[in-house]
């Protein structure tokens, strides 16, 4: 009987020994919607390599979505927040970062470097997915973690 428990409390240990393993960008954050909207663009949800985030090198946001609408031309609104503030507000085009026209499931990727004196610690990116018509086809939040330097 002591060796059932005794392996019953391996297995666990094993599993979360190989979790460990597991490289940091196989783990998807979690997204929130802005509102209960019923969005014509579902988010599944987002990647970012690496993480945290580095200032001063490179880093890529991948965010997997699906929709039954022809997305041919549209923008992406990105509002960044540290703490309580807004620090960075930028539009993109939607075919800048996935293939248009975009249909069915589908992914936006991002990357972007930010300075190397970027402060360390918790920020939130506000995105809106807006098509050509002005119709806000999208709106989600997540978090993302900056490190306290970058790597040489």
């Amino acid at each position: 009987m002591a060796s059932k428990q005794t392996r019953l409390v391996l297995l666990p240990a094993a599993v979360a020994a190989c979790l460990l393993l597991l490289p940091a960008a196989s783990v998807a954050t979690d997204v929130d919607y802005c509102s209960k909207k019923d969005y014509p663009v579902k988010v599944s949800g987002v990647q970012i390599v690496p993480d945290p985030v580095e200032p001063g090198k490179p880093a890529t946001f991948k965010i997997s979505a699906s929709t039954d609408k022809t997305i041919e031309k549209g923008k992406l609104q990105i509002d960044v927040k540290y703490f309580f503030f807004y620090v960075h507000s930028e539009t993109r085009d939607i075919c800048g970062e996935t293939s248009c026209p975009a249909t069915g499931d589908f992914m936006l990727s991002h990357e972007q470097t930010l300075p190397g004196f970027t402060p360390p610690g918790s920020y939130t990116i506000y995105m809106k997915i807006v098509g050509d018509d002005n119709e806000e086809l999208s709106c989600i939040s997540f978090g993302f973690s900056i490190g306290f330097v970058a790597s040489s």
